[in-house]
């Protein structure tokens, strides 16, 4: 069978149509498809994973052209990046537009000379103590002397504090004048300065609007976004993490933030369980506190200090009950107990959406962990068992690369179904195809892997016709067939579902779109 011409369907037709125009099923790849294809095509990327010496670098560099540029020192040029979230634009237009201004602001002052005590000394305005002019220091931009020690205290306290000791000012309370890292290396403990460099760093990233820290834990790594360029926000750092650039949530590719969010809350709103309590509880008829059957008749007591015993049918006093609530009475039907079912079709709506997303989350997470065992154990028996070099199996991995991408592409459609509008039944049906379709695509290949998997590397040896070449073309195909399809789906939710015509209806056990009718 020609992989490259039959694409199976869930009822086990074929269909040619959701390849590419060039019927060339291969070309495509989930921009973010592969999570450890970080630097490949990286002109084709709209971001840049950086590691803590390519922010120093950068830091370096923009440092160097605003000293260059505004002729002032590299302290100087720090400072008023920092100041200015280290956008040289925002430096350049601030310092053209009002200079003087912007010394203030940073604490770029003049010094005036610093005059030095009859008999010597200068005098520490902190301990009150004399010392030796050699013994003192002040910053670059006033005259107020302190002792290395009280510096050495002071830089201390404020590093302590975090990232606002770079914009440390001089201990003397009625001066604006800087603290810039030039006092800091000269006077600081070595730990001190240690984590002033760290702070250098890390502003660079939480002060810019086009950076992030990778919000994997224990990851070091920060991305740097470019607006201009073409592309989704899903962006993966070196440490395979993939996550949403805008919100930092894990990729949620196609749902956008606002929906994700508004899930996400979902899942641990009190609103649910609120629905939960509507749908499965009764109140007392006497002090209306939610009560739950767990006991097997139907004579109910509330707890202390109600104690009212009732029927759990009927909610009557149990006292003199005759089970007259057998029968069937429309005036019985009170709008508690309406608001109570429309609770309880709420509750398995959502239910149906939340099975379907957590199941499939978890799902990817155990083939994170295979792929994962595959690639640090598993690939060298595999190899020995079916006499393969290790590099010729590279198309398990891709493989599993594909069933972890789609897992978490299909986890999301279920958060998106669940906000499709109920109206809207031509877009409800065609989405609901589309991720059909996918789904059954997906389990093919998933089930091929583990199955293939447990296979082959349970053999005890190799011999020549061990079927691991069919067991490849078997699964590249379905590997392509599962990435077409799921581009499709990505594809369409993105744009709306904007194909959907809604002047037609779609049958419900077939895919023929029907006219509307007048009469429909």
């Amino acid at each position: 069978m020609d992989a490259d011409e039959d694409t199976y369907f869930s009822d086990g037709s074929y269909d040619e149509t959701v390849y590419s125009e060039n019927g060339d099923a291969a070309d495509y790849t989930f921009d973010e498809y592969n999570d450890r294809d970080v630097d490949a095509n990286p002109q084709e990327r709209n971001y840049t994973v950086l590691s803590e010496e390519d922010i120093k670098r950068r830091v370096d560099d923009l440092t160097s052209e605003i000293s260059t540029l505004l002729s002032v020192s590299r302290v100087a040029a720090c400072l008023l990046l920092y100041r200015y979230n280290w956008s040289p634009t925002n430096v350049h237009e601030a310092w053209f537009s009002d200079e003087e201004g912007v010394r203030e602001a940073v604490g770029l002052l003049e010094r005036p000379p610093r005059a030095g005590s009859d008999q010597g000394t200068m005098f520490c305005s902190i301990c009150l103590e004399s010392y030796p002019p050699d013994e003192v220091e002040s910053t670059a931009y006033c005259v107020h002397t302190y002792c290395v020690t009280c510096w050495q205290a002071y830089i201390s306290t404020s590093i302590a504090d975090g990232l606002g000791c770079l914009s440390l000012k001089c201990p003397d309370p009625s001066c604006n004048a800087a603290v810039g890292q030039d006092v800091v290396d000269l006077l600081a403990l070595e730990e001190d300065k240690r984590k002033y460099h760290r702070f250098i760093v890390r502003s660079y990233v939480e002060n810019s609007k086009k950076a992030k820290w990778c919000p994997a834990p224990g990851c070091e790594f920060a991305v740097q976004y470019d607006a201009s360029g073409e592309g989704g926000y899903d962006v993966t750092c070196l440490c395979s993490h993939s996550f949403c650039w805008n919100c930092t949530e894990e990729s949620h590719r196609p749902l956008d933030c606002d929906t994700v969010v508004k899930w996400m809350l979902k899942n641990k709103d009190e609103g649910s369980n609120t629905e939960w309590l509507l749908a499965n509880t009764k109140p007392c008829p006497s002090c209306k506190r939610p009560i739950e059957k767990i006991d097997g008749c139907m004579h109910m007591a509330c707890k202390p200090p109600c104690h009212f015993e009732f029927c759990w049918l009927c909610l009557g006093p149990s006292h003199g009950h005759t089970m007259t609530c057998n029968r069937y009475d429309e005036k019985d039907h009170t709008e508690e107990e309406t608001r109570r079912g429309m609770a309880k079709s709420i509750l398995e709506r959502y239910t149906h959406y939340y099975e379907r997303w957590a199941a499939n989350l978890n799902s990817r997470r155990k083939a994170i962990a295979d792929l994962h065992l595959m690639e640090t154990e598993q690939l060298k028996i595999l190899s020995k068992n079916v006499n393969l070099p290790e590099t010729q199996l590279k198309f398990v991995i891709d493989a599993w690369l594909q069933i972890i991408e789609c897992r978490r592409v299909l986890t999301w459609t279920y958060a998106y179904g669940y906000y499709l509008p109920e109206g809207e039944l031509a877009k409800k049906q065609f989405f609901e195809y589309l991720q059909g379709e996918a789904e059954v695509s997906l389990e093919r290949l998933h089930q091929c892997m583990e199955k293939g998997q447990k296979k082959y590397l349970n053999f005890n040896q190799a011999y020549p016709d061990c079927g691991i070449f069919e067991f490849r073309e078997e699964l590249l195909r379905l590997t392509s067939v599962t990435r077409i399809y799921f581009e499709n789906l990505v594809t369409a939710l993105e744009n709306g579902l904007s194909d959907v015509d809604e002047t037609r209806w779609m049958c419900d056990h077939c895919t023929h779109l029907n006219i509307k009718s007048a009469a429909t």
